[in-house]
Formats: C-alpha cells, structure tokens, sequence
C-alpha cells in the first residue's frame, strides 16, 4: 500500500504551520519525525489523522492521506487512562465490536489480546487487575494494544515515551517498536529523541523550523541482526545516523 501526502500545507492565525509537506509512505514503513520546537511534527499528525485540514482540500480517501481506499489512523500519545478502576480485561473487551455475544470474532479477538499482552511482557493473570496497579511504561503497552486490536492502517505515534524516566524509555521503545515491526503495522514517529528515532526508523523525516518544510529524508539500514531498538543502539552505524541528523539540524540555528 502506498499513501501520499502532497502538498501538505497548514496555516492558523495567519501564520504558517506546514508549508508544501510532500512525502510518500511504502507499505509498512517505519517513519520517524524529527525537528526543533514548532516545527509543526505534532501538526503533521494531526492532518494524517484527519482532525487538522489542509489549506488546500484535495479529494481524499482517507484523513489528510492521498491513497486508493479510505484510511484508518490510530493515535498513541502520552497515556492518562481516565478509567484506571476498570481492569485490563475489561478495558480491551470495551473496543471488541462483539463484546456482548460468544461467537468465533470474539474467540479470535481474545486470542489476539492474549497474543500482543503478553508477548508486550505481561503474564495472563495480569489482565486482571486494575489498570491502577500498572506503572506509566506499562500503561503505555497497554494503549498500544488497545490501539492494535482496533486494526488502524496507520499508527500515529506522539511522543508516547516522553514523561517516561530514561531506563524505562529505553526498555518500553524497544518493546513497542518490536511489536509494531511483528504485527507489520504503518507506523510514523513523532519525537525530539534524535537517538530514538535512528533505532525504531525505517527513514527519518527531518523538517525545518515554522512553517515546517521536508528539509531532508534520510534512509535507515542497519544489518539484519540489529532488528530491535536496543541493538540498533549498539551497532557502529548508529553514531553515523546520529551525526548526520544532528549536522542537519544544525543548519537551522
């Protein structure tokens, strides 16, 4: 699947937000956002998920996305759980369209929940408890699986890691960009983390300050056993990809 977004440009009190934003995405590509403050990366979100519009509307097919049928996105951002009595089961069962009946979809939604709980690290019996007994990196996972079991096309990451303390950061992007690449999902990136981007991306897509511009893509490849977050980290390329994206931000200063 191909999805294109052509002329992405976005503006609000008379002042530009994204300016010509063109870029295409291929097949199950991981896309990392990167740029300086107000460059317009959680803006860039927010028009692939349909809920900000392009200045200029074209006939589209999805949210903000030039494709040949209509698009689902799913958004992952900083997690808050606003209903942290209720339990883990209880919580995924809420986005099952078949809770209330017992046939086969069901039985293969709740094979799927197990499937993604607990290859994200958690035993069954977790499922249990309330979602208050999870700590912040935990809650995280779970939103993903939330977000995974209502199948989106594309999964629209903002900044999910960033109130997380470091250690914690690094354990749950590789859990999570692992499980991302297994499930085969579209995914694109939003963070200020240069290194966090090199490690879960397929490319990086660097934009300019306001109004952001595509200053520059930049193609990842890390030889095939680097294919967790973590071990990309500790492959002798990943100083160069850091480099080459920290010299193009530079520019901007």
């Amino acid at each position: 699947m191909l999805y294109q977004i052509k002329d992405g440009t976005v503006s609000a009190g008379g002042k530009g937000m994204l300016s010509h934003i063109d870029f295409e995405i291929h097949g199950t590509e991981k896309i990392a956002v990167v740029g300086k403050n107000g460059a317009g990366k959680t803006t860039l979100l927010n028009v692939i998920a349909g809920t900000i519009p392009l200045d200029r509307d074209d006939k589209r097919m999805g949210p903000g996305i030039l494709c040949s049928r209509k698009v689902v996105t799913g958004m992952l951002s900083q997690q808050v759980f606003a209903d942290e009595h209720r339990t883990v089961e209880e919580l995924l069962m809420l986005s099952c369209p078949l809770r209330d009946s017992f046939d086969r979809e069901r039985f293969e939604y709740e094979q799927e929940y197990d499937r993604l709980f607990t290859g994200l690290g958690f035993a069954k019996e977790d499922k249990k408890k309330p979602i208050s007994r999870f700590s912040g990196g935990e809650q995280t996972k779970i939103a993903l699986i939330r977000l995974l079991l209502e199948k989106p096309d594309i999964l629209l990451l903002d900044e999910p890691f960033s109130a997380l303390d470091y250690q914690t950061r690094l354990s749950v992007c590789d859990d999570i960009s692992s499980i991302i690449r297994q499930t085969h999902k579209t995914a694109i990136l939003v963070t200020h983390d240069l290194s966090e981007a090199i490690s879960v991306a397929d490319r990086i897509l660097i934009l300019s300050p306001r109004p952001g511009r595509v200053r520059k893509i930049l193609s990842i490849d890390f030889p095939k056993m680097c294919t967790r977050s973590l071990d990309r980290r500790n492959c002798p390329e990943f100083s160069t990809y850091f480099n080459m994206v920290w010299k193009e931000l530079k520019t901007y200063e």
